[in-house]
């Protein structure tokens, strides 16, 4: 009997005991909870605004204009006046050839030309006599018509003659190679003292007046492109922002990538480099209405994608849906509504159900102030 009450009272004791342990550890933990210094966040509201619904492809630039110069008569090369890199601008002289043979041959036929017209000049001669022997009837006309058709011969041979000598003139003005657009030299062929044959490469020469982007967009979007739609362009060699529209497209699907190659034109833009890549934004079109929020308010939690919805001082987890992302904004398509509060800055670090104070955002510029009259005082 002893025993079992010295066993009840043993109980009982480590009962009493274990209440209170875990009275004590609920009271220390809402205390906790109380004393737990809320989390500091900015906020903004969930408003409806028009956006453009767009699609964005990396791609490269290819030069339209690209012209590699090469010889169009076989000489030697006199001199190169450009070097690799040099800029050039359409019609500078950019290489000189040998043109001493042609000068010979212009010598000849242009010989040529004077034996014919002297003995044109004879035969002309010749026929008025004839001619005048005809009406007196001393000689018979069969004589005459050989000599007229003799003087025609000679006229036809003074044409082919003279043509010699402009062909001659034409060949000769090739040793000349100017320069058909403007642009940089990419590479330089040859050099001085070499002989050309006919189709010989001289000077590579890469225009940017005229570059063409290339963009590969995934073809599930295909339906949607079309000639004439407005595309934003971008590249790292250039600061500047392009503003074309989609000139054509491949009408075939590329089978390794399954992309549709849309083609778009830039003109004049002499800071943009050939075979860079580019950046396409294809604007599609404009949704009236959507909820556009900061990418940073949307955090992932084992839930899935939430926002966190700020009412009387606590952060609330929404659990949402995205969409479109355009400039640092994210479409949610559900799990808030507008005019809601919700927490930018800080999301990251948020729970459900959790203390937060708002960020006075007024305040770096009320420090800056106090700051500028204390040093205005001082200058005083």
């Amino acid at each position: 009997m002893q025993k079992n009450l010295r066993f009840f009272l043993i109980v009982l004791i480590s009962s009493l005991m274990m209440a209170c342990g875990a009275k004590d550890a609920a009271d220390k933990s809402q205390a906790d909870k109380k004393s737990a210094k809320p989390t500091l966040v900015t906020v903004t509201q969930v408003k409806n605004q028009a956006v453009e619904t767009s699609e964005e492809a990396i791609g490269t630039l290819e030069g339209l204009t690209n012209p590699t110069l090469s010889a169009e008569v076989a000489a030697r090369v006199v001199r190169i006046h450009v070097n690799t890199g040099e800029a050039v601008k359409q019609g500078q002289l950019v290489a000189t050839l040998d043109a001493s043979d042609f000068g010979m041959q212009r010598n000849e036929a242009q010989a040529e030309v004077a034996r014919i017209e002297a003995l044109l000049a004879n035969q002309v001669k010749t026929v008025e006599r004839n001619q005048a022997l005809v009406n007196k009837k001393f000689i018979s006309q069969n004589a005459v018509d050989n000599d007229v058709a003799q003087q025609n011969v000679l006229k036809e041979q003074l044409v082919g003659a003279k043509a010699r000598v402009g062909s001659i003139n034409h060949s000769s003005s090739k040793t000349k190679i100017y320069a058909p657009a403007s642009g940089n030299v990419e590479k330089k062929l040859v050099d001085d003292g070499e002989f050309l044959k006919v189709g010989d490469p001289i000077i590579m020469i890469v225009s940017k007046q005229h570059l063409r982007a290339h963009l590969p967009f995934p073809e599930y979007i295909a339906a949607k492109l079309k000639p004439g739609l407005e595309v934003h362009l971008t590249s790292p060699t250039s600061d500047t922002i392009v503003k074309s529209t989609i000139h054509d497209l491949k009408p075939m699907i590329v089978e390794g990538s399954r992309t549709v190659d849309v083609i778009a034109d830039i003109i004049g833009s002499q800071d943009w480099q050939p075979g860079a890549s580019v950046t396409g934004t294809v604007i599609l079109g404009e949704q009236a209405a959507a909820m556009m929020v900061p990418e940073q308010s949307v955090v992932l939690r084992p839930a899935g994608e939430v926002v966190y919805v700020v009412r009387n001082n606590k952060a609330y987890q929404a659990v949402v849906k995205t969409g479109a992302h355009q400039n640092g904004m994210v479409e949610l398509l559900s799990g808030v509504n507008e005019n809601d509060t919700i927490v930018v800055d800080g999301a990251g670090f948020l729970t459900d159900d959790t203390a937060i104070k708002i960020a006075d955002t007024s305040a770096g510029a009320n420090t800056d102030k106090a700051a500028n009259t204390h040093s205005k005082k001082i200058a005083q």
